[in-house]
């Protein structure tokens, strides 16, 4: 069963307009909102199944209206973000990225600070991601995600492999596959940005190594072709070239969703947000999937690289702030993510304090939540560390994985690419 979210910011007493002033924990009586209308813009290309349903139910409990408009992600949905803020259209609240891309927005101009409200509810991991200069601006909009290694369970029974802690061990069992005529790691590199996972989920193993470089990449005086721990990240693409499936630059992200659950292949070096896919199409049989970390050289360390969730903030200049601070608490409430899982499974660990998965959770998830998470052997991505991101990463891995440069030339050139960005941020880089 799941644990029931206790919060502190759940009971408040209101007036407006003489409704019923009272917004309690589950089970209790809501203040109601007599239809008042707030608006969300959701800037993302994931799934909606989970939002529609918790504000479905939200609706009914509050007796609100929520408008909700979805943006695109990536740059196209960047530009919504700048263009609506920019011109005071901006909707009561806005679903979008944490970490370096929130910063660049200049939160406090726009976003009301919810430290008070929320921190202590939520992991200390997204408070950070979620914040800038010490507030917070956003609750989580879903649950984390990593980049890291979905393998065929059935698999590893049949040929008495054990989850590798080292890269070493790794290689071992992709060995083993490989010798047995297995495809023993997925390529789908018809898609670059799948090219890049292998080189971002390996960052957790280049901040234990070398806990300083995310700031020291910053400043500029570290790069990852001149730092060995960050180095290695390149040189882990090159190492998987043998093991790849032979149509590995035509194979595409949806293709490798078929491949994997028609025992085509042993491993996969994708974000978790795959299960969602593989769930879609294939129901259950996601099942067959396990997952554990990119593996560094310290077994006693190996850990997890995640991916915060976008956040939800609240617009600073919204005429509704009642009833959209009334939301965000049931949203961060056990009924209101019961109503979200029930809907949408997660890719991750959820980042509220005291909520638990679901007892049918995926069992990758499952497995995320026993060996990283309930151990704190976990760490967030570098974008969530420092603003600096090159543009080309993904071309560049592809290169790498295609065998067109090594991994020092591409290492190499990564760190070129982010000093365009750095330049553009105003960061003093040699």
């Amino acid at each position: 069963m799941k644990k029931k979210l206790i919060s502190t910011v759940l009971c408040m007493a209101m007036v407006l307009g003489g409704a019923s002033t009272v917004f309690a924990e589950d089970g209790d009586a809501a203040k109601t909102f007599d239809g008042e209308e707030i608006s969300i813009l959701w800037v993302s290309n994931s799934s909606m199944n989970g939002i529609n349903a918790l504000i479905e139910a939200a609706e009914e409990k509050l007796d609100i209206k929520v408008s909700l408009e979805q943006a695109p992600g990536g740059e196209d949905g960047d530009n919504v973000v700048k263009t609506r803020l920019a011109s005071g259209d901006m909707a009561d609240l806005l679903s979008y990225n944490c970490g370096s891309l929130l910063a660049s927005l200049n939160p406090s101009e726009y976003f009301e600070d919810i430290t008070d409200d929320y921190a202590d509810m939520l992991d200390a991991s997204f408070v950070g991601a979620a914040g800038v200069d010490g507030k917070l601006y956003g609750i989580p909009a879903n649950a984390s995600q990593a980049g890291a290694i979905l393998y065929n369970i059935d698999m590893y029974e049949k040929y008495g492999l054990e989850v590798p802690k080292t890269w070493d061990e790794f290689l071992a069992n992709c060995d083993v596959l490989k010798e047995a005529g297995e495809t023993a790691v997925l390529g789908t590199d018809g898609d670059s940005w799948t090219s890049q996972v292998p080189y971002l989920g390996d960052h957790y193993n280049v901040a234990a190594a070398d806990p300083n470089f995310a700031q020291e990449f910053e400043a500029g005086t570290a790069k990852y072709a001149t730092t060995p721990a960050a180095l290695k990240s390149f040189q882990k693409i090159e190492d998987l070239i043998p093991y790849l499936n032979e149509d590995h630059m035509a194979t595409t992200y949806d293709d490798g969703c078929d491949i994997m659950m028609e025992d085509g292949a042993a491993h996969w070096i994708i974000l978790t947000s795959a299960l969602s896919n593989i769930n879609e199409l294939y129901g259950d049989e996601v099942n067959k999937l396990g997952c554990f970390a990119i593996p560094g050289d310290d077994a006693d360390n190996a850990g997890l690289t995640v991916w915060e969730p976008n956040a939800i903030y609240m617009n600073k200049n919204t005429e509704h702030a009642e009833a959209v601070k009334a939301f965000m608490d049931f949203y961060l409430s056990s009924e209101g993510l019961d109503a979200y899982t029930a809907a949408e499974l997660p890719c991750g660990p959820y980042l509220v304090k005291g909520y638990e998965l679901p007892d049918n959770c995926y069992t990758a998830v499952k497995q995320m939540q026993e060996a990283y998470f309930d151990t704190g052997l976990n760490g967030t991505a570098l974008e969530f560390q420092t603003a600096v991101k090159g543009s080309n990463c993904a071309s560049i891995c592809q290169e790498l994985i295609s065998g067109q440069t090594t991994a020092e030339e591409a290492a190499a050139k990564y760190d070129e690419d982010c000093k365009k960005q750095a330049v553009q941020l105003g960061l003093d880089w040699e």
